[in-house]
């Protein structure tokens, strides 16, 4: 879970405050874990493409080693040199489904599919060309033999599993080295304003994206910064001295007062310093991750995406929402009835807390959770939520019973919000519903808050498995909020529920 480098005081532009900008040479990163010496060759993960495919090859020859092993007959046809395209091809299609392309924090769920769905057509593309090859194999012949169908569907097997764990081991292996070691590309950013300034935050406060801030460019030198340490190298045209000072292998490209001819300038320069660029479009809060590019005559046109969360596709979320929510409820039942009886016998009071939630379209309802506090001392001094924080864990003096304490760690108190799912009023995946009296507040003070009520509120969230639980940045949980909504699709809900047990693995407060 990552912490906000950011204040904690929200403002209408959503600015983010932090200590000023320094116009010197790129300091060494303070508090950086000191390293391995040899560990510092493949800090900026310059190799991960190369390693990437090294590690696929590997996997792919092990599989066709521990299919013919698995099948253990002699072949007198050559079924098992045949076998070995399966090499090949594997990467071959794999390339073909971008999977040799570095993503900003790719996951291995991101994986998952497209590998297995790789696996299973190189395997059936082996087995095709063995079959036309050797056709005489599909007589009768006496005596054991080598059958392609029986190689293709072990070497399937083998794939589908040796596969996907190396790619995990090495997806856990790349996440400790940039939590512990700051692994990542340096990166430069074009622009000094806020948007500039969220780049760098998100990539201090989120290592998983592989990208460390290392320096801003822009045409206006900033009198006072909102990035901390993170020094001002010049303007646009200063590209290749900064990237001579600091090595950076990418480069972010912000609003900024930079004109567009200079800027095109620019990101064709730092191509041919062998750069990565990266721009954030004008519209960014309309495009999503469905967007893609088409050309009318030599003009590229970024075509939108359109989520519709009044279409039939969230109809059929919903519906499977509620099916899924009322087996789970059966298949826990005996967990919720202990539950019940414990909440009962460890204080005074009602075994489900009701409190009224903002949901679609604004409308409130009782979000359920099982009660796990003593009644409150009317004697007790008054809360004051920290400005700029979400609402939520524990507010004021703790109350909590000893099965509450257990409950709010493991987040089991969170499980009667599937009867609200059931009745409607939720969904398993979406944003966090929020009081109304908090709701007014945060709709006019943080950009862009209101539109995350065009969902249905949900028992998890995209905010909640990266870490926004509890009190933390209520700015950051609504861009992360909308990037769902623009961004929904139902292998994201799929994803993000299976982070969800990850997450509540971790003690973490809600």
């Amino acid at each position: 879970m990552h912490q906000d480098v950011r204040t904690n005081v929200p403002t209408p532009s959503n600015r983010l405050t932090v200590p000023r900008l320094k116009s010197v040479p790129p300091p060494v990163e303070p508090n950086e874990p000191a390293s391995p010496r040899w560990l510092n060759y493949f800090r900026n993960e310059s190799g991960y493409v190369g390693l990437t495919v090294v590690l696929d090859i590997g996997a792919a020859i092990m599989s066709v080693l521990v299919a013919q092993w698995w099948t253990a007959v002699e072949d007198e046809r050559n079924i098992y040199f045949y076998s070995w395209l399966f090499v090949p091809i594997l990467i071959v299609v794999l390339a073909t489904r971008s999977m040799y392309k570095q993503k900003l924090n790719h996951r291995f769920l991101d994986d998952l599919e497209p590998v297995e769905t790789a696996v299973a057509v190189s395997a059936l593309a082996t087995l095709t060309f063995i079959i036309v090859q050797v056709p005489h194999l599909q007589g009768e012949i006496d005596g054991p033999y080598v059958r392609p169908s029986e190689v293709a569907v072990r070497l399937w097997v083998c794939a589908a599993v040796l596969l996907p764990a190396v790619r995990l081991t090495r997806s856990l292996l790349q996440r400790y080295l940039r939590r512990r070691f700051h692994f990542g590309a340096p990166a430069l950013v074009i622009g000094s304003g806020p948007i500039a300034h969220q780049l760098v935050a998100r990539m201090q406060q989120v290592p998983d994206y592989g990208l460390r801030p290392v320096g801003l460019l822009d045409d206006v030198a900033p009198a006072e910064s909102e990035v901390a340490d993170v020094p001002y190298l010049g303007n646009a045209d200063d590209l290749e001295a900064a990237v001579r000072r600091t090595r950076a292998c990418e480069l972010l490209v912000a609003p900024s007062t930079v004109s567009d001819d200079q800027l095109a300038r620019v990101a064709h320069q730092a191509h041919n310093l062998g750069m990565r660029v990266r721009v954030v479009p004008r519209l960014m809060d309309a495009v999503g991750g469905g967007a893609w590019v088409e050309h009318l005559g030599g003009v590229p046109l970024v075509v939108l995406d359109r989520i519709d969360p009044k279409g039939w596709q969230f109809t059929i979320k919903h519906t499977g929402d509620r099916v899924a929510a009322a087996l789970g409820l059966l298949l826990i039942s005996p967990i919720f009835l202990t539950l019940m009886l414990l909440v009962r016998l460890s204080s005074p009071g009602p075994i489900f807390f009701a409190q009224p939630r903002i949901g679609r379209d604004g409308k409130v309802f009782d979000c359920l959770k099982f009660r796990s506090m003593r009644p409150l001392d009317p004697n007790a001094a008054a809360f004051e939520l920290k400005e700029g924080s979400a609402p939520g864990g524990v507010e004021g003096e703790d109350r909590r019973t000893w099965i509450g304490k257990i409950m709010r760690k493991t987040s089991l108190d969170e499980l009667p919000q599937l009867i609200n799912v059931v009745r409607g009023d939720m969904s398993l995946v979406g944003p966090r519903p929020e009081r109304p009296e908090f709701v007014e507040l945060f709709e006019m003070q943080i950009r862009r808050y209101g539109e995350r009520h065009r969902v249905k509120a949900g028992v998890t969230g995209w905010a909640q498995v990266h870490g926004l639980r509890g009190q933390t940045s209520i700015a950051d949980r609504a861009e992360f909020d909308n990037y769902y909504i623009e961004n929904w699709s139902l292998l994201l809900d799929i994803k993000i529920l299976l982070l969800t047990v990850l997450a509540v693995l971790k003690s973490a407060e809600d």
